[in-house]
């Protein structure tokens, strides 16, 4: 599967050295607004330079489309590439609304293509051990969850996360745990949420000073359709901090992962009023976080006729979600949520 970058900004070094590193995948190059910043990237890692999206979209060498552009441009850039004909993998999350979204996923299958959406940490080994441990009753029936995305200031680090700050830390960050328990406990059905700015006044590296677009702490009530209570925080203020993790209760046992991003997670075991004990991934995981695993499983599937994991329905819903925590906040009351979607299946590493 031959694969362009639109975007080559903070991350695409990532994506790019890990579509290089993987045998099913090859670069054919990037673009970007900022013409440096591909040439840049494709100096590093091959492939080609495109002067814009209309070239790639026209590369009959080009059959998927990564996006990794700035969230309010990515149902924009994914329509267009899928009306070329191309299959797409976006940057989460997939729209910023859930009509957005919904469109995306019909022009998809509509022409026959594949739609594929980050965040895919679901695939990694933690968390499918996790999920495993769940399947097979570890810790009883489930009936709670408390998810942590605590980002910290995320200008420390970032050149420009103005674009970020726009849409907030539950688009950027508690969508992770969001997809993560969405396909473990089923579909959300109902939100509450609480919003604010705890730091208004911010700074760029280069001095720049802005004000978020959006609140910087959110705090969600997320109810699943087979009775499971999520509980979300998510920050650009809060961190570096101990909780970025899950905790997941049962009625006979609790596990934790303390981070819900990296694939070799640390995942521990407690039976009901024991002591948390360290237990073993289902196989020896990938250090860190793999950024082409989605892409290869897109290639894969694609190949054997079957569904992807990181599928689009299941990022729609999960933006329909972000869209109930954004209204439940503003409004101050329980938004109903109706979407649903097939939920993926566990890799075949660890069924």
């Amino acid at each position: 599967m031959r694969i362009a970058l639109v975007g080559a900004g903070n991350i695409a070094d990532r994506y790019a050295a890990a579509i290089v590193g993987a045998g099913e995948l090859q670069f054919a190059g990037a673009t970007d607004l900022d013409g440096a910043r591909a040439e840049a990237l494709v100096a590093e890692f091959g492939g080609r330079a495109y002067p814009d999206l209309a070239a790639v979209l026209v590369d009959d060498a080009v059959d998927t489309v990564v996006n990794l552009t700035v969230p309010r441009a990515h149902a924009e850039v994914t329509a267009a590439a899928l009306e070329a004909g191309k299959h797409v993998h976006s940057e989460k999350p997939l729209a910023l609304r859930h009509d957005d979204a919904a469109r995306l996923v019909e022009l998809a299958g509509g022409r026959g293509l594949r739609l594929s959406s980050a965040p895919a940490t679901l695939l990694g080994e933690a968390q499918q051990t996790l999920w495993k441990h769940l399947r097979e009753g570890a810790v009883g029936r489930v009936r709670a969850v408390y998810a942590e995305a605590n980002w910290d200031r995320i200008e420390r680090w970032h050149a420009d996360p103005r674009s970020l700050y726009e849409v907030g830390p539950a688009v950027d960050v508690g969508v992770y745990p969001i997809t993560i328990l969405t396909a473990m406990f089923g579909p959300v059905r109902r939100v509450n949420a609480y919003a604010t700015t705890l730091e208004p006044e911010r700074t760029l590296l280069d001095g720049t000073a802005f004000v978020p677009g959006a609140p910087d702490f959110v705090v969600a009530l997320l109810e699943h359709e087979h009775g499971v209570v999520s509980r979300l925080t998510a920050t650009f203020y809060v961190g570096p901090c101990k909780q970025r993790g899950l905790e997941v209760h049962g009625d006979e046992g609790s596990l934790y992962m303390p981070t819900w991003a990296e694939a070799d997670s640390r995942l521990e075991l407690q039976q009901r009023g024991g002591d948390y004990a360290t237990i073993p991934p289902v196989r020896e995981p990938f250090p860190g976080i793999d950024w082409a695993r989605a892409l290869v499983d897109l290639a894969r599937a694609i190949e054997e006729g079957r569904p992807h994991r990181a599928g689009a329905e299941h990022a729609a819903h999960v933006v329909d979600v972000l869209e109930a925590v954004a209204t439940a906040s503003a409004d101050g009351g329980a938004v109903r949520v109706s979407s649903s979607f097939p939920i993926p299946e566990p890799m075949d590493w660890a069924r």
